[in-house]
């Protein structure tokens, strides 16, 4: 046998380590992470419904840094962080509308009162205290 007929004899041999080496660069490179992959983004407060601010924030304030517009309405976060106070209890005090003074001469649907109260439990802080 020739040089050449062994380099011959070889190559489907040498042709197979290459793609199964090649095979296994690609591998790895799809799990390597990027150097330049965004870090994540930190958690933010989410935002109120878009109707909250017009309909509620007139007296409340709605959403960080709580700086109430009339200083004798709660804060949504002082109401949000009332001991006892669950979702649905916030939504069906929020949908009695005999509990609102007659300055807020407005009705909210069953649907603005659960996204109300959706928002308003996501403001809840272990660390609460309130103002004094």
């Amino acid at each position: 046998m020739t040089l050449g007929e062994d380099r011959a004899r070889d190559y489907p041999r040498a042709m197979k380590r290459l793609v199964l080496l090649a095979a296994a660069a690609f591998l790895a490179a799809c799990q390597t992470p990027s150097a330049s992959a965004p870090e994540p983004e930190p958690a933010t407060e989410p935002d109120p419904p878009a109707f909250v601010e017009a309909a509620c924030g007139g007296c409340h304030a709605v959403e960080p840094p709580f700086l109430s517009p009339n200083p004798q309405a709660a804060t949504f976060e002082a109401i949000a962080n009332r001991e006892g106070l669950s979702q649905a209890s916030l939504g069906d005090w929020l949908a009695d509308a005999h509990n609102y003074p007659e300055v807020m001469d407005f009705d909210l649907t069953r649907p603005q009162v659960d996204q109300i109260a959706a928002y308003m439990v996501t403001l809840r802080r272990d660390d609460y205290r309130p103002e004094m």
